[in-house]
C-alpha cells in the first residue's frame, strides 16, 4: 500500500485551507479518503474472514452431539459431617456423534465429581460419580452443584446434589 507524496501533499493543503473556518465555527471535521485499491483489498480481507466463521461454525456445528441424564438432583437425606456420600448421574449420548465430556467441575471442595475418560458413542451411557463429603461444622442443609461440560448444545448442564448434614457424635 504505497501513498504518493502528491496524496499526503494534497491531504494537508485541503485540512489547512478549511480549518480556519472550522475553528471560528468550532465544529471538528475528520475525512478519511481510500483509493479504489485499499477498499477492494479490505473487501477481500472481510470477505476471508467471513468465510473462515462460516467454515468455524461449520465444524463446531458438526461436532455436536446431545445428551440426556437419568436425574438431574439428587438428595442424600440425613447424613454424618465428615462421611463420603456416594452417589452416580449416568448420562447417556443422544446424539450422532461421539459425546466428549470436557469437563465436571464442583462447587465447593466438599464436592469431588469424577468424569468418563473416553468419548461415549451415540446410543451408549457412562457415569459421572459424584462424592460428597460434608467437613466438620459444615451442618444443616447442603446443596451443591455439579457442571459438565461438553460438546453439546447447549454446552454446559447443572447437576444438583443435597443433603441435610448432622454433627458427628463420637
Amino acid at each position: 500500500m504505497k501513498i504518493s507524496y502528491f496524496f499526503i501533499s494534497f491531504l494537508l493543503l485541503a485540512s489547512c485551507g478549511t480549518e480556519s473556518s472550522q475553528k471560528e465555527k468550532g465544529e471538528v471535521i475528520s475525512t478519511v479518503v481510500a483509493n479504489d485499491e485499499n477498499e477492494a483489498e479490505l473487501k477481500k480481507d472481510l470477505s476471508d474472514v467471513e468465510k473462515e466463521e462460516t467454515k468455524r461454525l461449520a465444524d463446531e456445528a458438526n461436532n455436536v452431539t446431545s445428551m440426556s441424564f437419568d436425574k438431574l438432583n439428587h438428595d442424600f437425606g440425613n447424613v454424618k459431617e465428615e462421611t463420603d456420600n456416594k452417589t452416580v448421574f449416568y448420562v447417556t449420548n443422544t446424539g450422532k456423534k461421539p459425546l466428549i465430556i470436557e469437563s465436571v467441575s464442583a462447587s465447593c471442595g466438599c464436592t469431588t465429581p469424577t468424569k468418563p475418560e473416553q468419548a461415549i458413542q451415540p446410543g451408549k451411557k457412562d457415569k459421572i460419580e459424584v462424592i460428597f463429603h460434608p467437613k466438620p461444622g459444615q451442618l444443616k442443609e447442603q446443596n451443591k452443584t455439579v457442571t459438565v461440560t461438553a460438546n453439546t448444545e447447549p454446552k454446559m448442564v447443572v447437576l444438583n446434589v443435597k443433603a441435610f448434614v448432622e454433627e458427628k457424635k463420637n
